[in-house]
């Protein structure tokens, strides 16, 4: 319902995958919220790759739908492939994606968006913030419209003084034939907040009517398909193929002959580039001994006809993305819909913020998704989502909420933001998560559900189902523990298997422990007990075979969470810890760490550093009590 009088609880600059979730958690915990957009149609717009999840980033995504956040609901409404990435590997490093109908998600996100009464969406500019004694107080838009609110959280994504190339041609624009937002950023600087420059890219559009599918090798999706959210039942909606090609010596001739006419090589885009995504004449550069590059062509849609070539994101004039184009396998006759481009954007170095997301400059500012100099739709939302809570908190005058590195992937990605500043784009991997065996992503309801029910923004039965899921495999583990499996059958199971003798006497549960013995294996060893369903199944056998190595990492977090919670004042005296490194000192000056743990991960900061300043800070509290 739309406002007459202009004052709001919450206002949301920006309507991409960080300001959509910032808004809807607010608005779902009751509070008025604003949301400004630059053009409504772009609600949760997908401006590069039409997809939703992977390694880690899928991680995200679930933990998202554990706290009671929109994404995972919007790709199971829409996904046209779903994939268990790695299945062949570890339950800790495997993680769901999708590829997604671009246009469908985008209008799903407005649907949810509109219709959430505690919105109101509107079209315009943030030019101005309005802050009164170091305190957000609202906003001004670019034609005078002043807005008052309690919180305010910038999800502006590449749009700040962005700067789009392809080859000569160079344009203000965050996103195709869309804008970029000029005034917000320099009002931010007159504020105090540093900027520096990021840089991403997109790959061409092709027409699917003029790919040759037979010239690539066809990459079906999982039947069934496993959706994201908890509350999904089933993924009902048809299912697409994606397919594969590859460069060769001749597309890699072709760039390089024009190496010269790419802006990044010219020297126009300053900013760093994501390394794990880099262009496709950055790879030819870099790795100029690999013969050849995947390159993954991805329908946008069921209905649609572009396809996304995933691999080929570039800044070349369009001449040479034609010609380059026609020299891979399954493209000679393509047609080239839309050019692809760079975007160099500002972001804001995020030692400036807390693991609230809150700044540090101005109270009831937040900043959430690219602007904090992340990439990728899941590693907004998750800020987006966390900087809606911790908003709606303040508001209701609770404290923030903060989850811990061993708690949630939404933990990692805060943490390594308030901790280091990001010198490329930033993008979550299961390599950053020490604790991974316990935030595998189908843990993740388990893990969260609970937080999302006690804020309020996830359902009591969302909860419950968390409960009874954790109870219900405690039970089947419990049962196998106490069953003795019969010694000749489980024998003759191990030898076929090769899983070694069995001693009789064995438990169900210890054969169930050996590698090379799965669950379905054990199925004649169980006796009485009505049998799990397939993703029970699936969770007692990882909890069985990963129990050990799961105890470990539960005892370390127990034993690291004394140093983790213990907080350090914000006016601290770094430069009076005797003995503390230059670059100690300067570091933890200048992002004014909330805890000892948060400290001891500071790029810079050594485990000596850390041991002094806990004996400063023991000298600090003394003196502290007696003033």
């Amino acid at each position: 319902m739309s406002r007459t009088d202009g004052k709001y609880d919450v206002a949301v600059i920006g309507a991409g995958h960080a300001g959509v979730e910032a808004a809807l958690a607010p608005a779902r915990l009751g509070f008025r919220v604003l949301l400004l957009t630059l053009d409504r149609l772009a609600v949760g717009r997908m401006s590069c790759n039409p997809a939703i999840g992977g390694l880690a980033k899928g991680h995200l995504v679930r933990e998202i739908d554990a706290l009671g956040g929109e994404m995972a609901r919007a790709i199971d409404a829409v996904g046209i492939h779903f994939k268990l990435l790695n299945r062949s590997r570890g339950p800790a490093v495997q993680g769901p994606r999708a590829q997604a109908d671009r246009d469908g998600y985008s209008a799903y996100m407005l649907g949810v968006v509109e219709n959430e009464p505690n919105i109101d969406l509107k079209d315009g500019e943030a030019a101005d913030l309005i802050v009164t004694g170091g305190e957000i107080r609202g906003l001004v838009t670019a034609t005078g419209e002043k807005y008052s609110a309690d919180s305010v959280i910038l999800t502006a994504g590449t749009f700040l003084s962005a700067v789009m190339f392809t080859g000569d041609r160079k344009v203000a624009g965050g996103r195709r034939n869309e804008p970029a937002a000029e005034r917000l950023g320099e009002r931010m600087r007159t504020l105090g907040f540093r900027t520096a420059r990021l840089k991403t890219g997109t790959p061409p559009r092709v027409r699917r009517s003029t790919v040759d599918w037979s010239r690539a090798w066809e990459q079906k999706p999982d039947r069934p398909p496993l959706p994201f959210s908890f509350g999904t039942e089933s993924i009902d909606r048809p299912q697409v193929s994606c397919w594969i090609t590859r460069t060769n010596d001749k597309t890699h001739d072709i760039i390089r002959r024009n190496l010269d006419r790419s802006p990044l090589f010219r020297g126009e885009i300053g900013g760093a580039g994501p390394r794990y995504c880099p262009s496709i004449e950055d790879k030819i550069h870099r790795f100029a001994h690999q013969p050849s590059h995947h390159v993954f062509l991805e329908i946008e849609g069921g209905d649609s006809d572009l396809v996304y070539p995933n691999g080929l994101s570039t800044s070349l004039p369009e001449d040479v993305q034609e010609e380059f184009l026609r020299s891979i396998p399954g493209l000679e006759e393509c047609e080239m819909v839309i050019p692809g481009y760079a975007v160099e954007y500002d972001f804001f170095p995020s030692d400036q913020i807390r693991r609230s997301l809150e700044t540090t400059l101005v109270e009831g500012l937040y900043l959430a998704g690219q602007m904090n100099g992340t990439s990728g739709y899941e590693e907004a939302a998750a800020q987006g989502i966390m900087a809606g809570i911790n908003a709606a908190n303040r508001c209701r005058g609770d404290r923030p909420l903060v989850l811990s590195r061993a708690e949630a992937y939404i933990g990692v990605l805060v943490d390594d933001l308030v901790t280091r500043v990001p010198r490329e784009p930033y993008r979550m991997f299961t390599s950053r998560a020490e604790h991974r065996l316990i935030l595998r992503h189908d843990t993740a309801d388990v893990r969260l559900a609970p937080v999302g029910a006690a804020l309020g923004l996830a359902s009591e039965a969302a909860a419950r189902r968390a409960a009874e899921k954790d109870r219900d495999a405690r039970r089947e583990i419990a049962y196998l523990s106490s069953r003795t499996a019969p010694f000749h059958e489980a024998n003759e199971l191990t030898e076929r298997l090769e899983a070694g003798p069995v001693r009789p006497g064995t438990k169900v549960v210890e054969i169930l422990r050996r590698p090379a013995v799965s669950y379905d294996d054990i199925l004649p060893l169980r006796d009485g007990e009505p049998l799990p369903a397939p993703p029970l199944r699936r969770e007692v056998e990882v909890r069985v075979k990963y129990a050990g190595y799961v105890e470990r990492q539960i005892r370390l977090v127990e034993k690291l969470k004394k140093m983790e919670n213990r907080s350090i004042p914000t006016h601290f005296a770094y430069e009076e810890v005797g003995g503390l490194s230059n670059e100690a000192e300067e570091k933890l000056t200048a992002f004014r760490p909330e805890t000892l743990g948060v400290a001891s991960r500071i790029e810079g900061v050594t485990p000596a550093d850390v041991s002094l300043l806990v004996v400063y800070l023991d000298r600090w509290e003394r003196t502290e009590e007696l003033s």
